[in-house]
């Protein structure tokens, strides 16, 4: 291994992946090639568009490979044929087969949008906000078979504001993340890591996201519905009806306030927001969408004063006298 840095296939694809791999351009680490996934549909007139990674990498005239699948032999043929010190997976979008998480002499590593062994799987961000943690972070580990079980190399903590978003959270992780990440490649080229085992005992899974998870039931508690909103945003975002339209709520705070108004009722609308009675509390709503429109901020709210008269409810949740 040189001491010039590491030889490093990169694999990943969306915006968070990218960014790693700029931090990894940045570094004194070589990238030899990058895998992302192959080109998808995107956009109204559905035209196949490359990923963020893959637009970096052509960026910096860097190999690009997109196998269908790294189970195939050639595939795996040709990652073996860079030679590489290791492989770096950040958000690549599929399993990798244990023939090539051994091929490459350091291995293969994993920066994971959790604090592991807490939240492993596919939605780590939005379930640690969904479930009102108080702290996030990012784990680089080495990957093994199992579904983000390897041994931890190095973890970040992330402190979640009460204002964080799912958004505004993954922008924060992947500041640590990049760090984190070339922290732990300069370590391993000099020998100087001892990886920490998972406790399976606490463990626990975060699923994959669905659309119906946005739909709001206002007999819960106002804080539980705000971790909604805060842990949907941006995808797929909450929502609610209102009479014969769709509202998206993209941003809402708890009132911790008694409240004798049926679930579902608005009992204010002002320039600071609606204000929504719940099963415990009142929700304050601040950013709110209408179908056709964008999303109105908490100033612009004030406009909604014809179309949403006070002591009216969400029909969807409305509770019969």
């Amino acid at each position: 291994m040189s001491q010039q840095g590491l030889r490093v296939l990169f694999a990943g694809t969306p915006d968070f992946a990218a960014q790693h791999l700029q931090a990894l351009l940045n570094s004194k680490h070589q990238v030899v090639a990058v895998y992302s996934q192959p080109d998808r549909p995107a956009g109204r007139g559905r035209k196949l568009a490359a990923s963020p990674v893959k637009a970096l990498a052509l960026k910096h005239t860097i190999e690009i490979q997109q196998p269908l699948s790294l189970k195939d032999p050639e595939a795996q043929t040709i990652l073996a044929n860079y030679n590489a010190d290791i492989m770096v997976v950040v958000a690549y979008g599929s399993l990798l087969p244990q023939v090539v998480l051994d091929t490459p002499a350091l291995g293969c590593i994993n920066v994971h949008g959790s604090l592991l062994p807490r939240w492993r799987g596919a939605a780590p961000i939005q379930r640690a906000l969904l479930a009102g943690d108080a702290t996030s972070g990012v784990t680089v580990m080495q990957m093994e078979a199992g579904l983000d079980t390897g041994p931890m190399l190095l973890k970040s903590e992330v402190a979640i504001a009460p204002t964080d978003t799912s958004a505004s959270l993954y922008d924060k992780l992947a500041v640590v993340g990049c760090s984190s990440l070339v922290e732990v490649l300069d370590s391993l080229q000099n020998s100087a890591l001892t990886a920490q085992v998972q406790d399976n005992n606490k463990a626990n899974y975060a699923t994959k996201l669905a659309k119906a998870e946005g739909a709001i039931n206002w007999h819960q508690s106002a804080q539980q519905i705000s971790l909604q909103v805060r842990g949907l945003n941006p995808w797929p975002v909450a929502f609610s009806d209102w009479q014969d339209n769709r509202l998206r709520i993209w941003m809402a705070y708890a009132i911790e306030t008694p409240s004798n108004h049926p679930v579902g009722t608005l009992v204010a609308l002002d320039n600071t927001g609606l204000e929504v009675a719940c099963g415990t509390g009142h929700l304050k709503i601040t950013q709110l969408q209408w179908p056709g429109s964008k999303a109105l901020t908490q100033s612009e709210l004030m406009n909604l004063k014809q179309k949403m008269i006070l002591g009216e409810a969400f029909t969807s949740t409305r509770v019969e006298k």
